[in-house]
């Protein structure tokens, strides 16, 4: 086992050269993380303007100040695959999304594999951490390692270890989340684990990249489900003239048994609205349907078609149509105080306003222009509203989306004509609509 003692040894002397492969909000912080800790890092990705950011030393997300990219090597980030070669460690922190037919599209993984194989030497480990479905570690990273002709937990060591990023909890953060992981073989969960713990406080080991991969989807499926119950009771409580904030808040009052669920405009990010695709998609492989699953997934999407019939009640009651009315959107991120929109409820609300002939504006403190483009939207100005009293006061209704800590609730409230509220941030008033 000359190969496994030799990275073991680099690992445990941090000479390991570590290889992240996705610059995103997984891999630049994992990438910061090791470099803080004393290993030669190397980043991968194939949007030059993230390489070029890195080898300037500047941040491109938010919640990660420039100052901390000072700890970078000069030159750390690359778009040449072929330096593959040059790391022992190779994480892959690609994006898992779903394609126009909601099925799992790996194009992401598939692509970074077949960069990297004509590149793979003896002695490295791999690691997958992109979210996934179980298999995937077997049929899309050791297919690929065993066909260039390496036996997988003596030449090249293969592992799968899910990302637990959460941008801007100040709670928690890359090194103090425990970290799952699962090898290929025992000798491949014994180099991973001896890697992760360079870098992270509490690493859980599991019997295989299978139960590794399903561990992250029971986690992200136990909140969309979770949320999809909540959600169905925000209707249900609306219906009946019932704050189901002051619902929740009060059942958060039990010491157990009860763990309080927020609802909102629809589900965002990459994980909590896609995750359970991947499961629900791989199950029928095996003739199984996930009902359970599938009905807390329809639940979460019609979130913003209830937004929508709030805002054209609230307009109604004005004698307003959707149609020609100013409407501002408070956040176009998917969850607040990030710079983050991937599968933003926001960005499918505005579209079905855009639909409706409503003006749209919106006010982000994390987006001062927005690419209407990119999203295939329609915004009345790309830059963000500044929140003054008299802007406020200007449109016909404002509705709080996203509900960044930056905003001035009590401003917006006095000032603003009409609200809707989908994340219980106002209180009880006859011009404050409950969504």
């Amino acid at each position: 086992m000359m190969e496994k003692q030799q990275v073991l040894q680099k690992i445990t002397d941090r000479q390991a050269v570590v290889g992240i492969l996705g610059l995103g909000y997984v891999g630049l912080p994992l990438m910061l993380r090791y470099a803080e800790v004393g290993f030669p890092v190397l980043g991968f990705d194939v949007d030059s303007k993230k390489i070029d950011a890195i080898n300037a030393k500047k941040s491109y997300i938010h919640h990660i100040p420039t100052s901390v990219m000072a700890q970078l090597p000069d030159n750390a980030a690359t778009l040449d695959f072929s330096r593959v070669k040059e790391a022992d460690i190779l994480v892959i922190c690609v994006p898992t999304p779903l394609d126009k037919h909601r099925d799992p599209d790996l194009s992401y993984v598939v692509n970074t594999m077949e960069s990297m194989a004509p590149h793979l030497r003896k002695g490295q480990l791999i690691s997958l951490e992109s979210t996934t479905y179980p298999g995937t570690t077997e049929e899309e990273i050791v297919s690929r390692v065993v066909a260039r002709g390496f036996e997988v937990g003596k030449d090249i060591f293969v592992a799968y270890s899910p990302e637990r990023e959460d941008p801007a909890n100040e709670n928690f953060n890359t090194k103090t989340i425990p970290k799952v992981c699962g090898g290929h073989t025992e000798n491949c969960l014994q180099v991973a684990k001896a890697f992760y713990e360079q870098g992270i406080d509490q690493v859980v080991p599991v019997s295989s990249t299978r139960a590794a991969e399903m561990t992250k989807l029971l986690e992200n499926i136990h909140r969309a489900v979770n949320i999809g119950l909540v959600n169905e009771m925000k209707i249900v409580a609306d219906r009946m003239d019932i704050d189901i904030h002051e619902v929740i808040s009060a059942a958060a009052t039990k010491p157990f048994g009860f763990t309080a669920y927020y609802p909102g405009p629809g589900l965002g990010g990459h994980c909590i609205p896609i995750d359970p695709f991947y499961l629900t998609w791989k199950a029928k492989e095996y003739g199984l349907h996930t009902r359970f699953i599938e009905l807390a997934g329809q639940i979460n999407r019609n979130m913003p078609q209830f937004v929508i019939e709030k805002i054209s009640l609230g307009l109604n009651q004005m004698g307003k149509a959707i149609n020609g009315s100013r409407i501002l959107i408070l956040g176009m991120s998917y969850k607040k105080n990030v710079d983050d929109t991937r599968e933003s409820p926001s960005l499918e609300i505005t579209h079905m306003l855009n639909q409706l002939s409503a003006k749209v504006y919106y006010s982000d403190p994390y987006f001062p222009t927005f690419d209407t483009e990119k999203f295939g939207i329609h915004l009345e100005s790309n830059k963000t509203v500044e929140l003054t009293k008299e802007n406020i006061a200007s449109y016909d209704m404002v509705v709080l989306l996203t509900d960044h800590k930056d905003y001035n609730y009590p401003e917006i409230f006095e000032y603003a004509s009409l609200i809707v509220d989908s994340r219980g941030k106002f209180p009880r008033h006859p011009k404050v609509i409950k969504a």
